[in-house]
């Protein structure tokens, strides 16, 4: 059986704990896209463009994993375009699993041929998320720890251009 999954975000920046989920999700399933959505409520740091890059190259280890630029549309409609049947969510804490179950059984009345996979994430990632480290390094503080390299230098070239 040829599982793809697809693991959709707007990845800005592409954190070390999407980093683990994706890699995670790469030992279950045989194809991982990594789709580089539009997220209408935030004001994004990177271009898609760039986030495509970075991201890109933030997963080239990982030989069964493929990143993508989506334009916008429902998540599912893309998921039915590629042929995935799996959705990969990672889950930090009970906010993200609310949240997270909220649009699970939305995908699942738009299609139900879809399954959604929640992905907790470790202990030592579950403070991550890509507001808080733009926040951080916004008034200059060290956010290393958080993403992988060539995008920590990515998030260090952009605050140093403002």
């Amino acid at each position: 059986m040829n599982k793809l999954a697809l693991f959709p975000g707007s990845f800005d920046p592409f954190t070390k704990g999407h980093l683990d989920t994706v890699e995670r999700a790469a030992q279950m399933f045989e194809q991982v896209t990594v789709a580089i959505m539009t997220n209408t409520n935030k004001k994004s740091l990177f271009t898609k463009e760039e986030k495509l890059t970075l991201t890109q190259a933030a997963l080239a280890h990982l030989s069964n994993v493929q990143v993508m630029a989506s334009e916008l549309d429902l998540t599912v409609n893309l998921a039915r375009d590629l042929g995935a049947t799996v959705l990969i969510r990672g889950i930090r804490n009970t906010t993200d699993y609310e949240y997270e179950k909220s649009i699970a059984h939305m995908n699942h009345d738009l299609a139900p041929e879809i399954e959604t996979v929640f992905l907790l994430s470790p202990p030592a990632l579950s403070q991550i998320s890509s507001s808080l480290i733009k926040e951080i390094a916004t008034f200059g503080g060290d956010v290393s720890a958080y993403l992988p390299t060539n995008i920590h230098q990515a998030v260090l070239s952009k605050y140093q251009q403002k």
